[in-house]
């Protein structure tokens, strides 16, 4: 696991902990072991053995451009070379709701439409779909790319009642993909009541939500941000990074 010591790392750490983990993360620190992405050498080292990677390592935010093309693209590229080389047979790659978030909102959206990033954070996601794609086709790795909506302890907002991502409903989908085939588009959201996307995906690899938002829906407060998928980073008061107006 990369990125073990991030919000998501620490979040799965106990939740799968009936797995032999290896744990690495830019930091390091109490039994992580300290491990630059971008490092395509020392990623190998690290894989070598592994029956899988999930990949949660990288810039989890907006960021510059050069930065979050070094740390989320050229970074994925190096941990999909090294699973090819060390021979790993399957990657999970921690995509974003936001690799396509300038649709707008409709019920039942497909998992695997096509990359509409809002930001250069989407972009870069989007570019770790593709890179997945490519090294399926070309190397026969499962490659599965999770559409993560908001993974957090509880809900917070009215947006967060369809996107919401439970703990528990995260290390579901991480286990349901340790078994999938192929190169997959999963959308990573809970069994929420007002869900907004498609089901299907996560079926399709034997993912089965047991979370709902709904419990918390008196106590979140409304943000706004419900008309498309990637939600407030997808207005004009949040210009690129970069582009004048910052």
């Amino acid at each position: 696991m990369t990125g073990a010591d991030g919000r998501i790392g620490r979040m799965l750490r106990t939740r799968l902990s009936g797995h032999d983990l290896r744990l690495s993360d830019l930091r390091g620190g109490d039994g992580v072991d300290r491990l630059d992405v971008t490092d395509g050498a020392a990623v190998e080292r690290a894989a070598r053995g592994a029956d899988a990677i999930l990949h949660l390592g990288g810039i989890a935010g907006e960021d510059s451009f050069e930065s979050l093309l070094t740390a989320n693209v050229r970074g994925t590229e190096q941990v999909l070379a090294a699973a090819y080389r060390a021979g790993v047979p399957r990657v999970i790659l921690a995509s974003s709701n936001h690799a396509a978030g300038m649709y707008r909102r409709e019920p039942d959206l497909p998992d695997d439409v096509p990359a509409r990033p809002d930001s250069y954070y989407g972009w870069s996601k989007a570019a770790m779909e593709a890179l997945g794609r490519l090294h399926h086709d070309r190397h026969g790795t499962h490659v599965v790319c999770l559409r993560i909506g908001r993974c957090a302890d509880r809900p917070a907002t009215v947006r967060d009642l369809s996107v919401w991502l439970s703990p528990d409903d995260m290390a579901r989908l991480v286990e349901a993909s340790l078994t999938a085939t192929g190169h997959r588009l999963v959308w990573g959201v809970s069994a929420n009541t007002r869900r907004w996307w498609s089901d299907a995906g996560g079926r399709a690899i034997g993912f089965h939500p047991a979370d709902d938002a709904e419990k918390w829906a008196a106590e979140v407060t409304d943000d706004g941000s419900e008309e498309r998928v990637g939600g407030d980073m997808t207005g004009p008061e949040n210009p690129l990074p970069g582009d004048g107006r910052t």
